[in-house]
């Protein structure tokens, strides 16, 4: 291996050990000693509720880890978006389990909270995935009520999304471990099977002191929501449990049970390994984003035998479109392009430094291969790595528009699943057109070299830093070298910060932060559960200009 290999390696294996941890820290939730109190109450963390439900050693993948991450530090921060999200098997069924963390704030809701729990319940509704709900919440942060309550994409949304997917016949069971309050309390029965943990379970739209100020009632909330209330006397819960475990252990059993769905019909053989080492990809991509690498070695590092069919090979070679499998899947890969090529390109140079620029033939080639992939009914993987399209006359009067947004319309109405990884710069119009958040992508997640922003922060500083200065100057101030230097470092530290792949998974644009060795793995598990969805509806791209 030569030295840049080795520089390489060794900042990717830097920046995976900081993202790991600041995980460890994340699963801590609200800290060890409201960990510890738990457990004198007899519960579970969230997370060990998890581990208890799920499979033995069986693959995973959590959604939303950094959510929230950094987020509302006036309030004491909200690891992990207060609510553990997890994608794995109960009973060799794949479902999504959401577990709310009452060591953060007694589990009420954030703004994020309410964002991370819609994003399960689309991953389940896209799909058909079925959905565990273990619940222990306070309901709806108050001090923040205003941006949780009642707007479309906020709190309400769960329950009309419950009766949705009541009606798409997905299954929902629900275990009620801790606090169900007040909106929270329709969850339960908005489910298809719920129970109750004895004691610690409780379910009321308003709590004892609410009901003495309401009414001048007097009750305890054991008689007022508890196990035995709802079990033996509403019917609101179909199951009462003694404790945490058999809670989880009866939704073993109930999901055992569980019948065979219909399948989309995804093609699989038999998984094999690359050929090529997984691991080299550390010191594959470069240790700063200035550099150029293939984006051929890193398909060959992820894909079955490190084969795969070339679609159009020496044509739109900024961007790559090629035929492999993962894990045994076949897939159709759209992968932008970032070494220098030489040749006759659209730019009629002799020597072109792709850099993950997109130009119009690239796109007029990804265009057609997405419609190919689906005509053939094979899922799409896009490996982005892009700082956007070509500008300048040359490629506007070559109608980079018009191919850009072919490129859009063939991926936007895709009806095949869609899945994103960002390995490097996810800018622009890019982002876009190779399928950022906006346009579905079943699951989309970012190595820890993933930045995403309209475009990166030298170049957006130097915008602003124009703008300003001739604001500025139109005042009638003298900017000097030294203060124009000093406005550029401002705005690009700022910049920088929000283009971190942690920026963006603390909002949820990205559902997940990877080792890239995991690439394969959620590849994999995202096809797996989107092969419970069959495609019902022709492909359709509209109106395109050719």
């Amino acid at each position: 291996m030569d030295i840049e290999f080795n520089k390489n390696d060794d900042k990717m294996r830097l920046l995976i050990s900081q993202m790991e941890q600041r995980l460890q820290k994340i699963y801590l939730g609200g800290g060890k000693s409201r960990l510890d109190k738990l457990k004198e109450q007899g519960k579970m963390s969230a997370r060990e509720r998890i581990d208890f439900l799920l499979d033995k050693n069986t693959p995973r993948t959590e959604i939303g880890a950094f959510a929230g991450y950094e987020m509302y530090p006036e309030h004491g921060g909200c690891p992990s978006g207060g609510v553990v999200v997890v994608i794995g098997y109960v009973s060799g069924k794949q479902c999504i389990v959401v577990a709310n963390d009452a060591t953060v704030k007694a589990g009420a809701w954030f703004p994020i909270t309410g964002k991370k729990n819609l994003r399960a319940q689309e991953i389940a509704m896209e799909n058909r995935l079925p959905i565990i709900y273990l619940v222990d919440s306070a309901g709806v942060y108050l001090p923040m009520q205003d941006e949780i309550f009642p707007d479309k994409e906020h709190f309400g949304r769960i329950f009309r999304n419950n009766a949705v997917m009541s009606s798409m016949g997905i299954l929902q069971i629900a275990a009620v471990m801790g606090s169900c309050v007040a909106g929270g309390a329709y969850l339960p029965i908005m489910s298809d099977e719920a129970m109750i943990v004895d004691k610690t379970g409780s379910i009321f739209l308003a709590g004892s002191y609410l009901v003495k100020a309401a009414i001048g009632e007097n009750i305890d909330n054991e008689t007022l929501g508890g196990a035995t209330t709802h079990c033996e006397i509403s019917g609101v819960t179909d199951y009462k449990c003694k404790d945490d475990a058999e809670c989880l252990t009866r939704i073993r059993n109930i999901m055992s049970k569980v019948g065979d769905a219909n399948k989309a019909g995804f093609n699989r053989v038999e998984s094999v390994l690359p050929a090529k080492d997984e691991k080299e990809i550390y010191g594959i991509i470069p240790d700063t984003r200035d550099k150029q690498y293939n984006m051929h070695d890193i398909i060959e590092r992820l894909v079955d035998k490190s084969e795969h069919d070339e679609y159009k090979a020496n044509y739109g070679q900024s961007i790559i479109c090629t035929y492999a499998r993962i894990d045994g899947w076949a897939v159709g890969i759209v992968a932008n392009q970032r070494k220098v090529v030489k040749g006759k390109k659209p730019a009629n140079a002799v020597e072109m430094q792709f850099g993950g620029v997109i130009y119009s033939d690239s796109a007029d080639k990804a265009a057609r291969f997405i419609m190919n992939c689906n005509q053939k009914k094979i899922p799409l993987v896009f490996l982005q790595d892009a700082t956007g399209f070509m500008v300048g006359s040359r490629s506007e009067h070559g109608g980079i528009i018009k191919d850009g947004a072919k490129l859009v319309n063939a991926m936007a109405n895709s009806i095949v699943p869609k899945f994103t990884i960002i390995i490097g710069n996810s800018y622009g119009a890019a982002n876009y057109a190779m399928c950022g958040k906006a346009y579905d992508p079943r699951l989309i997640v970012g190595w820890p070299t993933a930045q995403v922003a309209v475009m990166g922060g030298a170049q957006a500083a130097k915008v602003l830093v124009q703008i300003e200065v001739a604001s500025l100057k139109a005042k009638g101030e003298e900017i000097t070298p030294e203060k124009e230097a000093e406005l550029f470092n401002k705005i690009k530290e700022r910049y920088d910060i929000q283009t971190t792949p942690y920026y963006a998974a603390s909002r949820i644009w990205l559902d997940a932060i990877i080792d890239p060795l995991e690439t394969r793995k959620v590849v994999s598990m995202g096809i797996e559960m989107a092969n419970l969805s069959p495609i019902t509806k022709p492909y359709n791209v509209g109106v395109i200009q050719t």
